[in-house]
């Protein structure tokens, strides 16, 4: 099986790949992480991956751009070759489809990134691919467009389940599901806040620290979920969940959006203390039913 090693962001492979990847030295200086541009629709820039093998024997490479996307665990990762590339893979074209490294070598091979005329403004996130055909060793491009900026998120379908006890007075646990949609055009993260209450906010219990978010692209969705303990059995809870976005600026600098709220409800049927109460009014209905016979008894007599 291939495995995948990505530089910058990007999660590396538990072995190290045989080649290295890095950004050339140009007019956007030297020692850069990853690529990171903002271009207006229509426009161009051109730039520099060097790829390096440390190696004692030549090794020739693919090379190709391809789009970014957020993992099931959080990381960033890129699509394969074979995939439908919407943004930077499809922007993002290196001079040369493949090319031959010398052993203990490098070789510096140029790409340009064209944008269309309609390219919509926001954030793009991608990547130029080496591989061969048992690795892929991407390096990221991060591409803002030029264009208004509209970052924003939606909780969508929040849910709770609640497990309780034979104890119909014992409080129980709550889990609380709901998704996070990057439903504006730029990169985000969260910090995210869940608690759980009953009628009129009463018996309000908060989750542990829930941590942040992954990155999460423009139109990208994350399922989340958070379980609270000593959640009190009322018939109807109420899940509450507030994120609080998190933009990073060109800059680096991260800035704390406007609050966001949703809720989701479910009654909680509380089937031990329904059966007590129902045993409870079978022993009054029969201890009234002996009295009355009783009483029937005592004046026939």
């Amino acid at each position: 099986m291939a495995t995948l090693g990505l530089v910058g962001c990007f999660a590396r492979p538990a072995a190290a790949a045989e080649w290295t990847v890095k950004t050339a030295a140009n007019q956007f200086g030297d020692g850069r992480q990853d690529f990171r541009y903002t271009v207006n629709p229509g426009g161009t820039v051109e730039d520099g991956i060097v790829v390096e093998n440390p190696g004692t024997t030549p090794l020739h490479l693919a090379l190709y751009g391809a789009d970014a996307f957020t993992t099931a665990a959080g990381k960033l990762d890129l699509r394969a070759a074979d995939a439908k590339a919407t943004g930077v893979g499809v922007w993002a074209q290196p001079s040369q489809a493949d090319v031959t490294v010398p052993a203990n070598g490098s070789v510096e091979v140029p790409f340009a990134i064209t944008l269309p005329k309609d390219a919509k403004p926001g954030d793009y996130v991608g990547g130029i691919v080496t591989a061969d055909a048992d690795q892929r060793v991407p390096i990221q491009i991060r591409l803002r467009v030029g264009g208004a900026l509209k970052p924003s998120l939606a909780v969508e379908g929040v849910r709770v389940d609640y497990s309780g006890s034979a104890n119909p007075l014992a409080k129980g646990d709550a889990t609380v599901t709901y998704a996070i949609h990057n439903t504006g055009n730029t990169i985000l993260t969260a910090q995210q806040a869940v608690k759980v209450s009953g009628p009129f906010g009463r018996w309000a219990v908060r989750a542990p620290k829930v941590a942040d978010t992954p990155t999460l692209l423009p139109g990208e969705t994350w399922k989340a979920s958070a379980s609270l303990d000593d959640v009190a059995p009322a018939l109807r809870l109420t899940a509450s969940v507030t994120l609080v976005p998190l933009l990073t600026d060109a800059a680096g600098s991260t800035a704390p959006l406007a609050a966001i709220k949703a809720s989701g409800h479910a009654w909680i049927v509380p089937w031990a203390l329904l059966v007590a109460i129902l045993v409870l009014l079978g022993l009054v209905v029969a201890a009234l039913a002996y009295r009355r016979a009783g009483a029937s008894r005592a004046r026939v007599a």
